[in-house]
């Protein structure tokens, strides 16, 4: 079937957004499992000692237990606020996708 100019720009379009759609689904998922891991992290922490260890560049040193926690706090807020950022893009996409793809059946339907 062959489609005007118009209705093949936006089913590409449409599909591009699909596409970003797909992507904002996957960073959304890596933050999640990273907030999942810092969260874990806090859960041990409450539960351990003083003596705590933080792995950089593959070597384990010994830190302050109070300023990991409060590090790990900091990088769950940002977190947080990038999967609330991802979610209202998401949103917006969805949105879009939605008018084009009425537009595009309203476009077939009148063949």
């Amino acid at each position: 079937m062959e489609f005007s100019p118009e209705i093949t720009k936006k089913i590409q379009e449409l599909q591009i957004l699909e596409q970003n759609l797909q992507n904002f689904l996957m960073q959304k998922q890596n933050f999640q499992v990273e907030d999942n891991e810092i969260l874990n992290a806090l859960e041990e922490l409450s539960k351990s000692g003083d003596e705590v260890y933080r792995i950089l560049g593959g070597i384990m040193i010994k830190t302050d237990r109070n300023k990991l926690i409060k590090d790990l706090e900091e990088q769950k807020k940002i977190i947080n606020l990038r999967i609330q950022s991802l979610e209202k893009q998401e949103k917006s996409i969805e949105e879009k996708s939605s008018v084009l793809q009425s537009e595009i059946q309203k476009s077939i339907g009148k063949k």
